[in-house]
């Protein structure tokens, strides 16, 4: 009988036991209250801490301006950023200008259009006359009527032979095409307007500048 007297006096009963977990759960949320006392900030917002406070928007153009200027720097560093920035322009038209194929325009890139160009630059084409022929009929319209109906009539004709030269050409140069490159989806209506265009204009103004001159062979 003593034995068992002692087990149940050890033995804590759950009246005790619920205190015992209260006790605990009560020291806990204190302790947690003290350390913390707040929720978790975010990220947002710990970021906005630490950049400090955000400047008020400009309320005249004034002071607009007085602001964009000083983000931009002093007056020396922008005229620097300004002569690099042509120098970069200046050296980026050159190699356009030169053919590097990473500089070009999507049009002008690939070794087919660069084959195009070169058959259409190694040949003098009637069709290259169609800007200065523009110029002088609009000269010609200050001129006595006369005048104006034989330049007009004059022109009609030579866009005829234009028009016919330019479908040769665009058969032509598929043709050379094909045999060139016969997996090259590129061709048809598209290069021959490709290749009128450029034949179209005068030769010192083409972009890319002609590689080859008038009767190479390419």
């Amino acid at each position: 009988m003593k034995l068992l007297r002692r087990g149940n006096s050890d033995t804590p009963d759950n009246g005790d036991h619920e205190v015992v977990e209260s006790t605990a759960v009560e020291l806990t949320s204190t302790s947690e209250t003290e350390g913390k006392g707040r929720p978790t900030p975010k990220r947002r917002e710990a970021e906005g801490r630490r950049r400090g406070p955000v400047a008020p928007a400009p309320l005249t153009a004034k002071e607009a301006r007085a602001r964009r200027k000083q983000n931009q720097g002093s007056k020396e560093e922008r005229k620097l950023a300004s002569a690099e920035r042509r120098a970069t322009a200046a050296d980026r038209r050159a190699r356009m200008l030169a053919g590097e194929d990473k500089y070009l325009l999507p049009r002008d890139k690939g070794p087919v259009r660069a084959y195009v160009r070169d058959l259409v630059d190694s040949r003098r084409h009637l069709v290259g006359l169609f800007m200065p022929l523009a110029l002088l009929l609009i000269m010609a319209m200050f001129l006595s009527p006369a005048i104006q109906s034989i330049v007009t009539l004059a022109m009609l004709v030579l866009m005829l032979f234009m028009l016919a030269e330019g479908y040769i050409m665009g058969r032509t140069i598929n043709r050379q095409v094909r045999e060139r490159f016969p997996d090259t989806m590129d061709g048809g209506l598209k290069l021959g307007w490709y290749a009128f265009v450029r034949a179209s204009q005068i030769r010192k103004m083409r972009a890319p500048q002609p590689r080859v001159s008038p009767g190479d062979a390419v």
